[in-house]
């Protein structure tokens, strides 16, 4: 701790660190924060793990407010030393985690880390994840097999007691192995902390994990870890050099919070973990067989920070990519077009349209910048009259930039539901009184439900997927909708590794065309006088884009773990038998 008070001036220089990795981190809705502080070497009787929870409205305010607030109580003008012996949150090692809710109450319970306590150093484990697993019951199974009493049934307290269940069988053979040797108890202790194997514990510990992951751990002694699903699912990177050891999400919050060159930021392979000794020993081991790379690509089109060089290039690419469609849907006018985008994620993708429309030689596109979000506004109206009222004006537009005889093309990273499209967007466009409204997706169809991280678990939820139901009963086809269910159904007792994803069979009788079209036509309001087109990006041209990166699951249906197919077959009897339930 000295070392950082003589080199940064403070010796909170991790914990500050911690706050930006976090801030820097909270890209949409998060709902609740957590930080966990190890501190190496205390003496028996001194605390050397401390928690600090929120999921308040500003949940990582809160936690710093109050971890800032207990420090500073205590602090007067003593040194490092005095300040890691007696105040909380000074320490060695630090785990912070932002929770994106995907699913559960917006509880504290639910919030990371989590902790698993133990009077014995090497069994303290607290841990942070990024994740979701489609055989959470096959799972917790096992537990009650081995003869634990889960305290709930819910897929936080699942992982963290597979893993402690695995570090509490390796404690013990350790100890037995050492007390054989005739070492003392109390040395035995210490040669466990040193000669931990972690990547064996996780290896055991997840061999049945299937899912996509990221999950963070330390050890009450000072051991720690960062673990990555064998297919690649969930992003994980990290950076080190004499000073620090640092993982996170994203490489570009790494580079922003510390100020290194993202030549030296890591990816963690798919199925490796990154192992932290308490001596700062690292090392990168394998931990699970990894399996065909399946990044999610929905990640990095939505989710992820804008500003990492990769995700920035890759967004340009998929608007870039569109310009045939659009062009095609414009009949080439691009005197009597104007171009423009839905603020503030498709702005990347904009660029990358421009670029390609100025690549044609065909002339300037007319660009301007329509639509503007209204950040202030809350939409608090309790009736839901009064909501769509509201909802309607959290998008403003400039006025006079749009003639009557032009075309409005406006692109949008994603549309999912289509009720932002519908409630607000189209209606505000439509004020301009444009003679046709053309809206963008850089982003393919999203057909098919995810389980692995991003909140979007319901069939009906879908607007691809209404429009496919809408087109088959408009066409006589409706008796296809019940065969797929029976085939659903049929499936349901059988192992995971067995179920074939049936609701493809949805699609199958409609090009993309098609679908697109009755899209259009779903989410154009009565009130809305121009015409309203919609072109969405191919999947091809996502892979193209996004190359390396191509897990498609939401487009495409083809789920890179046998538990996708289990979840997207459960999500459609879900749907046909009316229940609003989790799919997995």
């Amino acid at each position: 701790m000295t070392f950082y008070q003589e080199k940064y001036g403070s010796f909170l220089y991790g914990l500050n660190r911690l706050y930006l990795l976090l801030e820097k981190q909270r890209n949409r809705g998060q709902d609740g924060a957590g930080v966990v502080s190890v501190k190496l070497d205390m003496a028996p009787g001194c605390k050397y793990m401390d928690r600090m929870r929120s999921c308040d409205a500003n949940p990582i305010q809160e936690v710093f407010d109050r971890i800032h607030g207990e420090v500073h109580a205590g602090a007067g003008e003593k040194g490092a030393e005095w300040a890691k012996q007696n105040l909380p949150f000074i320490s060695e090692i630090y785990l912070g985690h932002l929770r994106y809710a995907t699913f559960g109450k917006n509880n504290i319970d639910y919030v990371h880390p989590l902790k698993r306590a133990s009077n014995w150093r090497s069994r303290n484990l607290a841990l942070a994840a990024n994740f979701n697993l489609t055989n959470v019951d096959e799972l917790f199974a096992c537990l009650v097999r081995a003869g634990q009493h889960p305290r709930n049934y819910a897929d936080t307290v699942t992982l963290l007691e597979q893993v402690g269940y695995a570090l509490d069988d390796e404690v013990q053979d350790m100890y037995r192995f050492y007390r054989d040797q005739g070492h003392a108890q109390e040395e035995i202790s210490l040669l466990i902390e040193k000669n931990l194997n972690l990547s064996k514990v996780l290896a055991r510990s997840s061999v049945e994990w299937d899912g996509g992951y990221a999950v963070a751990g330390v050890l009450g002694h000072g051991d720690a870890f960062v673990a990555r699903d064998p297919w690649g699912i969930r992003p994980a990177y990290y950076y080190r050099d004499d000073e620090v050891v640092v993982a996170a999400s994203e490489g570009a919050v790494i580079q922003t919070a510390f100020r290194v060159d993202d030549a030296n930021i890591k990816e963690i392979q798919p199925g490796y973990a990154l192992i932290v000794k308490k001596d700062g020993t690292v090392s990168e081991e394998m931990v699970r067989e990894p399996r065909r790379r399946s990044s999610c690509s929905f990640e990095r089109i939505y989710f992820s920070r804008g500003n990492d060089r990769h995700i920035y290039r890759e967004r340009k690419r998929l608007g870039e990519l569109l310009v045939p469609q659009l062009l095609a849907a414009i009949d080439g006018d691009l005197e009597n077009t104007v171009f423009s985008y839905i603020p503030n994620t498709a702005e990347i993708s904009f660029y990358g349209m421009v670029k390609g429309l100025q690549r044609q030689g065909i002339g300037d596109p007319r660009v301007e910048k329509i639509v503007i979000k209204d950040a202030k506004l809350r939409t608090f109206i309790t009736s839901d009259a009064g909501r769509d009222e509201m909802v309607g004006h959290v998008y403003d537009v400039t006025y006079g930039a749009v003639k009557e005889s032009d075309t409005l093309v406006v692109i949008d990273d994603s549309i999912v539901r289509g009720t932002t499209l519908k409630r607000s967007i189209l209606r505000i466009l439509d004020s301009l009184h444009p003679r046709r409204i053309i809206i963008v997706s850089s982003a393919p169809q999203i057909r098919y439900p995810d389980c692995y991280g991003i909140d979007m678990t319901r069939m009906g939820e879908f607007i691809a997927f209404n429009a496919a139901i809408a087109l088959l009963k408009e066409r006589g086809m409706s008796s296809l909708i019940e065969e797929v269910y029976r085939e659903c159904k049929a499936q349901q007792g059988l192992p995971k590794e067995q179920i074939v994803n049936r609701v493809k069979a949805i699609y199958a009788p409609f090009t993309d065309d098609e679908i697109a079209g009755q899209v259009a036509r779903m989410v154009r309001n009565d009130s809305v006088q121009a015409d309203v087109q919609v072109v969405f990006q191919t999947v091809d041209n996502l892979r193209e884009a996004c190359a390396g990166n191509d897990g498609d699951w939401y487009f495409t249906g083809n789920y890179p773990t046998p538990g996708g197919n289990k979840v997207v077959n459960t999500a459609y009897i879900n749907w046909m038998e009316g229940t609003n339930a989790r799919s997995y």
